[in-house]
């Protein structure tokens, strides 16, 4: 997202951009995920947190929402929630846990700084998924406050 709220109508988003987007926010973690599975499995606690977004909660676009028009990049964090699910599915029985987390608006180069939070907040969920007790949840999507809606 160019400046990490505003994007084109959908009817005129460059399908080259949503490509860019999905090659980073999709298909960059599934390669990240699949080339380090050997150690994951090999490790006693073993944790994926897929770093997603509030936009990619479909529940959230479909309500109320002033969610800015990011197609490209919500609907990139949307499916990335789906991946998130299916490795969580496949690594369950190896005692890994996958999880997809929201850090929130955070201020980054992203957004031109604009975020209304830190990266050290946003990263406490990241971090706190990431640490999980054995026994902990699988298969989520959370933000600092809990579970979100998918």
């Amino acid at each position: 997202a160019p400046d990490g709220r505003y994007q084109p109508p959908p009817s005129q988003e460059h399908i080259a951009d949503m490509k860019a987007t999905y090659d980073v926010n999709v298909f960059g973690s599934v390669r990240v995920t699949q080339a380090f599975l050997p150690l994951l499995l090999a490790s006693p606690a073993a944790r994926i947190v897929m770093v997603s977004s509030y936009l990619g909660s479909l529940a959230r676009a479909s309500g109320n929402s002033q969610s800015p028009n990011v197609m490209g990049y919500g609907s990139s964090k949307t499916a990335l929630n789906a991946i998130s699910l299916a490795f969580a599915r496949e690594l369950a029985p190896h005692g890994i846990m996958v999880n997809a987390a929201a850090p929130g608006y955070t201020a980054t180069d992203l957004n031109a700084h604009r975020g209304g939070r830190t990266v050290q907040q946003a990263v406490e969920i990241i971090v706190r998924l990431a640490t999980l007790e054995p026994g902990g949840p699988t298969g989520g999507y959370f933000d600092e406050n809990g579970p979100l809606p998918w």
